[in-house]
């Protein structure tokens, strides 16, 4: 929006902007947003009624601010995945993983402050960065997407940031960082005393190791990570930060008082303990996307070998934004962003995805 009123005293580095958010679209296969597309278990949401009606009875009062049961049961998860001994100190959720995001550039950022992410990547960093008056630097990524380990060490040292993203699962490729190079990420920040933050809202559909295990020995390291993707529960909203205590502590000074509500804290609980039927659709989103990729070569067409529950795909020879728009035409949104000659597609249920690359022939021909 660029038509702001006179009267309002936004700030001029914002005037620019556009609210962040993908096309909402009725009566169309939505494939743009990454979300599962598997319903909650029936047991799981019977749970969860079960215990919002035991909250509903004290939603008088205001919810733990400080989320304590929902982080406890949190930092078992992370240890059962991660073979960790982290505890409630390590950990602390917000509504959403991008509010994570946001509490960290307010703690770690602002004026005089520098982030850097390797772009094409998630696209909200960069969002958050300028919101919070920090000053974003765009590192680089080869042609495939992958980041080039010198090169990125060589950017951190020279910007001395305060913050340093790396995406991994990366957001919109798919391609997966090794916790190798991690690791040597966790070093080159070190030495400019920077606040390594690993984005993993794709986690659970990578073979690659959580930055968490890196945490004892680089205090800086911290991986956020969200309930949304492999646990099926986007419309709750519930991100969580897996980090040393201090960076905890810094995230209870510039969090919002009661930020999560007690509804929330309830069902995301109750997910928690039902994490293996929460998850139980990965191994079929996993062969689902492996149906999609290939075919999709059957079609001359390109996807990006993917680590998510998402395929970035080229090889069509018409203008990105045409081809998403043949989709749509078709009853398929899928997601234009913004990279010339690439379109992304989430893994849906097999009829979703069957229509998909029906669709897709015949754009294709």
């Amino acid at each position: 929006m660029n038509n702001w009123p006179s009267w309002l005293p936004i700030r001029d580095d914002l005037k620019s902007l556009s609210p962040y958010g993908a096309p909402q679209i009725a009566d169309v296969i939505s494939l743009n947003t990454n979300e599962n597309p598997y319903p909650l278990p029936v047991e799981v949401q019977k749970k969860i009624v079960e215990r919002i009606q035991e909250v509903a009875s004290s939603l008088n009062r205001y919810p733990d601010r400080d989320a304590v049961r929902l982080r406890a049961k949190l930092a078992e998860y992370v240890n059962q995945r991660s073979a960790l001994s982290i505890s409630v100190e390590n950990i602390w959720a917000a509504n959403g993983s991008n509010e994570i995001l946001q509490t960290l550039f307010l703690a770690c950022g602002g004026e005089n402050r520098r982030a850097l992410g390797f772009t094409p990547s998630y696209s909200v960093h960069p969002l958050i960065s300028k919101i919070t008056g920090t000053e974003w630097i765009a590192g680089t990524r080869r042609q495939d997407f992958s980041i080039d380990l010198e090169s990125a060490v060589q950017q951190i040292l020279k910007e001395a940031p305060s913050i340093v993203f790396v995406t991994t699962p990366n957001n919109p490729s798919g391609t997966a960082t090794s916790i190798e190079d991690i690791e040597k990420f966790a070093v080159a920040a070190g030495k400019v005393g920077a606040l390594l933050v690993v984005d993993e809202a794709y986690a659970e559909f990578s073979a690659e190791k959580s930055a968490a295990v890196l945490m004892e020995e680089y205090p800086h390291v911290v991986s956020s990570r969200t309930m949304s993707k492999a646990f099926a529960f986007a419309g709750v909203r519930l991100g969580y930060l897996v980090g040393h205590p201090s960076v905890i502590d810094a995230s209870l000074v510039t969090r919002l008082p009661y930020h999560l509500s007690a509804l929330t804290q309830a069902a995301a609980e109750v997910a928690i303990d039902n994490c293996d039927l929460m998850q139980s659709g990965i191994d079929d989103l996993l062969s689902e996307r492996e149906m999609l990729s290939r075919g999709l070569a059957t079609l001359g067409w390109r996807a990006l070998e993917s680590s998510a529950n998402f395929l970035l795909f080229t090889g069509f020879d018409k203008p990105s934004k045409d081809v998403w728009n043949e989709f749509l035409k078709k009853g398929i949104l899928i997601r234009d962003v913004g990279l010339e000659g690439y379109l992304r597609v989430t893994v849906g249920t097999q009829a979703e995805n069957q229509r998909f690359l029906t669709v897709a022939s015949e754009i294709a021909q």
